[in-house]
């Protein structure tokens, strides 16, 4: 044990000597290729491309409504609105994507459709009810769908009308 602890050191700096001696050999041949490229005759540069100059653009629209403003709520009066002053009816607290049509019931000549919401009541909707977040308007009732038209916005500051149903067994 003694004898490794003494020679220890002389065999790490015989390995390094081997190894860095092995390095210097390789030296000589990339000094020649430097060398060949340097007698190489150099090449010309292409010249860069001309540059156009540039036209400005005067912008002819300024008197009329930016495109990257919102338009005001009274911009459009033509377009749909929802009535803000509507009382609101139970069925318009539930997004329309967790009421199911299950069936429809015919009493005395009306035919009722039958939703049920997420906490499994079921409720009677005639033609002209509301239900749904989006000011859903039930259209018409058939056996196996109910209608609607619903007032969303359109992103622009407006709002338009979209076809939307519940069908029975969704």
């Amino acid at each position: 044990m003694n004898q490794a602890r003494k020679h220890g050191p002389i065999v790490a700096a015989l390995a390094g000597a081997l190894l860095f001696g092995g390095c210097s050999g390789g030296l000589d041949d990339l000094r020649e290729e430097i060398a060949r490229a340097k007698q190489r005759p150099g090449g010309r540069i292409q010249p860069l491309p001309e540059v156009t100059p540039y036209v400005s653009h005067e912008y002819q629209m300024a008197d009329r409504r930016s495109p990257f403003l919102q338009s005001l709520a009274g911009e459009n009066p033509s377009g749909p609105r929802p009535d803000v002053q509507r009382p609101r009816e139970y069925l318009e607290q539930f997004p329309l994507d967790t009421l199911k049509m299950v069936g429809t019931l015919r009493i005395g000549g009306a035919t009722y459709g039958l939703v049920q919401t997420r906490d499994m009541m079921i409720h009677r909707v005639l033609p002209g009810n509301h239900l749904g977040q989006n000011d859903g308007r039930v259209m018409s009732i058939g056996e196996a769908r109910i209608a609607l038209v619903e007032i969303v916005p359109d992103g622009l500051g407006g709002y338009l009308e979209r076809g939307a149903a519940l069908a029975l067994g969704d």
